[in-house]
């Protein structure tokens, strides 16, 4: 199992028309500017790093624009920085996903954020 994380761009207006019938209408097509997928096995590592809600339930935190993911991010990407042993010890005993996976997926997705601050946000998982 994977999280499955989505940037959004704008929604922009699209003029349609049906083949079969030839009716027109306009409909809205908002395509992602960026994505991601990471393994299930590190949200024990995220929720030590305070970052669980953040990447995993973003909804239920309130979170809906990558704007607001940047300073979470870069908060729990600093705590596991700078406490690397503390948080591979979380390394799940599978193989799985490690610290040394989950460091510079969290650094793209902050950068991510910062191109597309205004982006929505969608996770699947």
């Amino acid at each position: 199992m994977s999280l499955d994380v989505y940037l959004y761009g704008e929604q922009q207006p699209v003029d349609c028309r049906c083949q079969e019938c030839g009716h027109e209408h306009t409909a809205i097509r908002q395509e992602y500017v960026y994505s991601a997928n990471i393994t299930h096995n590190l949200n024990v590592m995220a929720e030590e790093a305070g970052i669980y809600q953040c990447l995993w339930r973003p909804e239920e935190v309130g979170i809906t624009h990558a704007s607001q993911l940047i300073e979470p991010l870069r908060k729990g990407l600093a705590m596991m920085k700078a406490d690397p042993l503390r948080f591979q010890k979380l390394n799940p005993s599978n193989g799985w996903g490690t610290y040394q996976d989950f460091i510079p997926w969290i650094e793209k997705y902050i950068v991510a954020c910062e191109q597309y601050p205004d982006a929505t946000i969608r996770v699947s998982r």
